[in-house]
């Protein structure tokens, strides 16, 4: 959840992005105020990460705030002006929302910082409760609504699809931003292997191998040049 604080000096600014923060999930309101100051002292207090910043106040201008904030958390700013845009980028916002601001476009300035959060913070978590010893039963990873429990021995095989990766099993398709080198540092070596830059498979899992292609399921998975190898050694290691 990204917790939000709105700062602009129009009363109806701040209900309109009020209504829009309340329609995405993923995101939580913890103040809006029409105060500069208050919403400096909330920041400093480390209670928010994304600040809606409006360019144009009487006590501090937006720009001012920037400066204070000095990356502190997210920005996103606000205003009726384009010309402060390039202000805004040189302080490393996240977005530039011209007024009106339109539902859509604010979804889609939202879903940006949504991104950048999810590759600071690493959804995947491997839980303590072991199988064996060093191994994980299950893993946590986070949905775009929901975080999901999902058993290591239901994995079929991992596809990784520029910033986000997909985790099939044989009931469902579970969606999750992250990156495929962490997926790999999560699961278990022994268990699972690297086979292609876009693909981990469950190698109990595997039906058959052929050349350069492993069938699971329905599913045809490609070898790698730069995986072969490696993965062809966890094979003979488990012939008899």
């Amino acid at each position: 959840m990204i917790r939000c604080l709105v700062v602009d000096d129009e009363p109806l600014a701040l209900d309109i992005l009020v209504d829009y923060i309340d329609k995405v999930p993923f995101l939580e309101l913890i103040k809006s105020t029409t105060s500069a100051f208050e919403a400096l002292s909330i920041v400093q207090q480390d209670q928010v990460d994304l600040v809606f910043l409006d360019v144009q106040m009487p006590e501090l201008t937006g720009i001012q705030f920037l400066k204070i904030l000095n990356g502190k958390c997210k920005v996103i700013l606000t205003t009726a002006y384009s010309q402060y845009a390039l202000d805004g980028y040189e302080l490393d916002i996240c977005d530039y929302l011209l007024k009106p601001i339109a539902f859509d476009r604010f979804y889609k300035a939202v879903s940006k910082v949504q991104v950048q959060v999810s590759v600071q913070q690493p959804v995947v978590a491997a839980v303590a409760e072991k199988v064996t010893s060093q191994s994980p039963e299950f893993i946590f990873v986070k949905t775009e609504h929901r975080i999901q429990k999902i058993y290591i021995n239901d994995i079929l095989y991992i596809e990784g699809l520029k910033d986000y990766i997909s985790i099939f099993t044989p009931a469902e398709r579970i969606i999750t931003l992250q990156h495929m080198k962490k997926m790999e540092e999560v699961l278990p070596s022994g268990r699972f292997a690297r086979v292609h830059k876009s693909y981990i498979i469950s190698i109990d899992k595997i039906e058959s191998i052929e050349r350069s292609r492993i069938q699971i399921a329905d599913k045809i998975i490609p070898i790698g040049d730069t995986y072969r190898d490696s993965f062809f050694k966890q094979i003979e290691d488990k012939n008899i």
